[in-house]
């Protein structure tokens, strides 16, 4: 892949890259702790609004494309970009997806988690969300230098794939640093091509999203927005901003404060 459908961030860069990755991972981690049954999902992404203007910076999500939410909030079947609503309510059990994203002085934060409302996940929803975990952790120990994207694509799909989950397809990691989306993107599941090769510099963000169905999704034909799994089945994201080094990447995206 040429070098050009790759961005790789200079010395100068990367410091207000931290900083916005921070932010975000901050913003998550409180907004994780609000979660709580009888809550909105509008309340909750009102909060991360507030959240978000606490850390000097402003959502990376509203406008973007004319998202018009300050945070992707999306419950059980709903993959991925959620829009909070007034009418729905967090009810005790459910999946609760939240995907953060931060721009703080034209640097971009990106990170998400889903979490179980109000009492202990079922062995069913723990196997889901801890399948997804191990991907992501699977992909960002293969996100070492003089690796390829591929790399990280594979070992995400093995990791995922043993348990039995559907890998999402249509929705895929990419990189992320001084704009929302940078290249290259970031697939969950193995490629025929290797990709780019991974160099320092190069800010991705690894985000599996695992279905316990297929992998098929569908976008809701009103909002044009919130992606479901085709089959209802519930589903799980989790996502960290990694800095690639000559060894072992960086994650950025690890709340140091609370």
């Amino acid at each position: 892949m040429p070098s050009r459908q790759v961005v790789i961030h200079t010395g100068r860069e990367l410091p207000g890259i931290r900083v916005a990755a921070q932010a975000a991972a901050l913003v998550l981690e409180q907004l994780c702790g609000a979660v709580r049954p009888g809550v909105s999902t509008l309340e909750l992404d009102q909060l991360a609004g507030k959240l978000i203007a606490d850390t000097g910076g402003t959502s990376a999500f509203h406008g973007y494309l004319g998202y018009p939410a300050q945070t992707c909030i999306s419950l059980n079947e709903e993959v991925v970009h959620g829009i909070g609503q007034a009418t729905r309510i967090i009810v005790p059990g459910d999946l609760v997806s939240l995907d953060v994203g931060v721009q703080l002085d034209g640097f971009i934060g990106d990170n998400a988690r889903t979490v179980c409302a109000g009492i202990e996940p079922t062995p069913e929803q723990e196997s889901l969300l801890s399948a997804t975990r191990e991907g992501l952790a699977a992909g960002i120990a293969a996100a070492q230098g003089g690796n390829y994207v591929n790399d990280i694509s594979r070992a995400v799909e093995e990791s995922v794939s043993k348990n039995g989950f559907g890998i999402v397809r249509d929705f895929v990691g990419h990189g992320c640093g001084t704009k929302l989306h940078e290249a290259p993107e970031v697939p969950n599941f193995a490629q025929r091509a290797r990709g780019a090769r991974l160099q320092p510099g190069m800010v991705l963000a690894i985000e599996p999203m695992v279905n316990a169905g297929t992998h098929r999704v569908v976008v809701d034909p009103i909002d044009k927005w919130t992606v479901r799994t085709a089959d209802g089945a519930p589903s799980a994201h989790f996502e960290h901003m990694v800095l690639i080094t000559k060894d072992n990447a960086e994650i950025l995206t690890w709340p140091k404060t609370v």
